[in-house]
């Protein structure tokens, strides 16, 4: 119904050099749109946008949810109709800034253990031992892994900047018992076993999540908590925040400091200021 308009935002996006998965975002948010205003093209205002917006941030949707729906229409207004608004009249949500959920190592061995698929249990393995986002991880191949350098090539990252990161001796043994047994792929690493193209990122999550519940952790956990889990561990085992910072290919140092929140303060040898008192002792 919308198949042109889509096709404009695709092509404006393109100019921009967005990521697929954006682009598509924008055109099924912009649809959603449409539909829900109903209007013809020509006779959109930024009257519909706050109306669409108010409804769904009254419906109690997440900030981060409100403000994708935000950045598509935007997009679609700013690119597309030739229209823009003041972003004071009407702003992006403000973001709750919750700490990330960090599993402790015993966790992160249990889900793993309790990992039967030996393809599932290499990717829960390599994406906590170096950090990797799952979107990173799908986007392996052969040769973005070095034996000889204990290391792994990062390509199609958030940032768009390739990076390398470290690779345990631990999760190179799973590496490499997995890519015996599972038809020693050349190419993409974790090959779809159907369609021999990446992975879905849905796919990991679930079967991750799966394996966390049988790993008997209740509270709630994502693919994501096993980086969250390696940068915490490395800063609680010394690690330079700096370094970490390179390890995650964070650009923002404030980004990588969050993890200053979440590490184990006693790990770190922080002494508490009472403890230094007379009353408690030098």
């Amino acid at each position: 119904m919308y198949e042109d308009i889509f096709a404009e935002i695709r092509r404006q996006a393109e100019k921009k050099n967005l990521r697929e998965s954006t682009i598509n975002a924008y055109c099924y948010n912009v649809g959603l749109f449409l539909r829900t205003v109903d209007k013809d093209v020509s006779e959109l205002t930024v009257d519909d946008v706050e109306a669409f917006l108010t409804e769904k941030r009254l419906s109690g949707i997440a900030p981060q949810t409100y403000n994708h729906y935000y950045s598509s229409i935007h997009f679609f207004y700013k690119k597309i109709l030739k229209q823009n608004w003041d972003i004071d009249d009407l702003p992006r949500m403000k973001l709750d800034h919750t700490l990330p959920t960090v599993l402790t190592r015993e966790e992160i061995d249990r889900i793993i253990a309790c990992t039967s698929n030996l393809k599932h249990k290499a990717i829960i393995a390599t994406m906590y031992a170096s950090g990797l986002r799952v979107s990173e991880a799908v986007h392996l191949h052969y040769d973005d892994i070095s034996r000889s350098g204990k290391s792994i090539h990062v390509r199609n990252t958030k940032s768009r900047r390739d990076r390398y990161t470290i690779l345990s001796d631990r999760a190179l043994d799973i590496l490499t018992e997995y890519w015996f047994e599972c038809g020693r792929p050349r190419d993409i690493l974790f090959p779809n076993r159907t369609t021999g193209n990446y992975l879905s990122p849905n796919s990991i999550n679930k079967f991750f999540k799966k394996s966390a519940e049988k790993a008997g952790i209740t509270r709630r956990v994502t693919t994501h908590s096993c980086r969250h889990s390696f940068a915490t561990h490395l800063l609680e085992d010394g690690t330079s925040i700096k370094y970490i910072q390179v390890l995650l290919g964070h650009i923002d140092p404030s980004s990588t400091e969050v993890y200053l929140h979440v590490s184990n303060k006693a790990l770190l040898g922080i002494r508490s200021p009472f403890d230094n008192t007379a009353g408690g002792g030098s």
